[in-house]
């Protein structure tokens, strides 16, 4: 027996589109509200990673996972801002999720690398198919829609 699955229409595909991109920005918001509420420890959370310069480096990390993750809720420059978050999460990822590092650690750090993975496919998903419908890109046209 073959399976048909009927297509999506428009609004239920902008309403998941939505939810997704709200699921999706939610882990930054929070991060970055996180790192904000708590700016010394997340320098010296930074610093045992090894990031250079990190009480410099933090406020540009709270300004990209914040502003980054409220725009993707709101669907604002979305195709941009994912992009941005995806060269955000390189980095970020190879520093701090490093199974390798530290044997004690080995399966956390895996879960959190495939997190971190995952996430990105879905930023990627947004490079590449946009916010849907019910974003502020969609009011500017409908180049900015998801593509269906």
């Amino acid at each position: 027996m073959r399976a048909t699955t009927a297509p999506l229409s428009p609004a239920n595909q902008n309403s998941l589109a939505l939810v997704g991109r709200i699921l999706l920005a939610l882990l930054f918001v929070m991060s970055g509200f996180n790192k904000l509420t708590s700016i010394d420890g997340t320098i010296a959370y930074m610093q045992h990673g090894g990031v250079p310069m990190a009480s410099i480096l933090v406020y540009p990390t709270i300004l990209v996972e914040l502003g980054g993750g409220l725009l993707l809720m709101l669907g604002w420059q979305t195709r941009a801002v994912a992009a941005v978050l995806f060269l955000f999460l390189i980095p970020v990822t190879l520093l701090f999720h490093n199974p390798a590092a530290d044997p004690a650690q080995a399966q956390t750090q895996m879960i959190n690398l495939m997190k971190n993975l995952s996430i990105m496919g879905g930023l990627l998903q947004l490079v590449a198919f946009g916010p849907g419908g019910f974003s502020l890109d969609a009011r500017r046209g409908p180049s900015n829609r998801a593509v269906t």
